[in-house]
């Protein structure tokens, strides 16, 4: 259980990050030369799904994985700014603090 919860986080983490991307390209096409509000029609909803998911799942973290107050702080503030929430991901792997390291493999089939 405890594995798939951290696997959606990371899941979330990139998702939400994925539909920023279509979210500014949207606001992009919206305020720009084609004046088009398909784009943010299309990924606001998701993006804003998105966002809450990975808020949720922060919070699920955070009791699961005994996050301190300052590392929840830091992976919900890293919601907002585009792209941040891979970042956070990446540091919290790079940490520990989504649980044990994954063994690295060999580069070789020999070891």
């Amino acid at each position: 259980m405890r594995e798939k919860t951290t696997r959606l986080f990371v899941a979330a983490a990139i998702a939400e990050a994925c539909s920023w991307l279509g979210l500014l390209v949207g606001m992009a096409v919206k305020y720009g030369p084609p004046a088009n509000e398909i784009g943010v029609k299309i990924f606001g909803p998701i993006h804003g799904a998105l966002f809450v998911a990975y808020g949720l799942l922060v919070l699920v973290m955070t009791r699961m994985h005994r996050w301190s107050p300052g590392v929840t702080i830091v992976a919900l503030v890293c919601s907002v700014p585009p792209f941040a929430t891979v970042a956070f991901e990446r540091w919290a792997v790079r940490r520990g603090l989504l649980g044990s390291p994954r063994p690295e493999r060999p580069l070789t089939p020999v070891g």
